[in-house]
C-alpha cells in the first residue's frame, strides 16, 4: 500500500521538477581570456595630463586609461589589485612601462580606483576578455 502511494508522488515531484526546468534560463557560458598576465602596476601623474599618448590621444589622468609594452591599442583590460580585490576596466592607449619590474601604468583615476594611489604601486592581474564582456 505504501509503494502505491509513493508513486504517485514521486510522479507529481517529477512532474514540478520538469516545469521548474523548462522555466529556468541557463547559466551563462564562462567567457575566455585572451590574454591573462600578473606583476606590478604603477601610474602616470596628472603632471602628464595634456600630453599626446602613443595612440595619438592626449592623456587625461581622470579618464580609466593606461600603458602597456605590447597590446594593440583600444584594447579594454580588466585589472584587478590582488591585495584588495578591487577591479577596474582601462583602455590601453600607450606604450609603456619602460622598466621590467612593471607590468603596466595606469591613470590616476584608474589607480584611485584600485586602492593604490596612496602607495603608488600594487601586484595586479591583467585580463582581456572579449569585447562585449561587461
Amino acid at each position: 500500500m505504501q509503494t502505491a502511494m509513493r508513486k504517485p508522488a514521486l510522479i507529481a515531484l517529477a512532474m514540478i521538477a520538469a516545469a521548474s526546468a523548462a522555466r529556468a534560463e541557463p547559466a551563462p557560458a564562462a567567457q575566455p581570456v585572451l590574454f591573462s598576465q600578473t606583476g606590478r602596476a604603477s601610474y602616470y601623474d596628472s603632471a602628464l595630463d595634456g600630453n599626446e599618448t602613443a595612440d595619438g590621444s592626449i592623456f587625461d589622468g581622470s579618464a580609466f586609461t593606461a600603458a602597456h609594452r605590447s597590446l594593440p591599442f583600444g584594447t579594454v583590460v580588466r585589472v584587478t589589485n590582488v591585495a584588495n580585490g578591487r577591479t577596474v576596466k582601462v583602455r590601453v592607449n600607450d606604450r609603456g612601462p619602460f622598466t621590467r619590474r612593471l607590468v603596466i601604468d595606469l591613470s590616476e583615476a584608474a589607480a584611485r580606483e584600485l586602492g593604490m594611489f596612496r602607495r603608488g604601486i600594487a601586484r595586479v592581474t591583467l585580463k582581456v576578455l572579449r569585447a562585449d564582456q561587461p
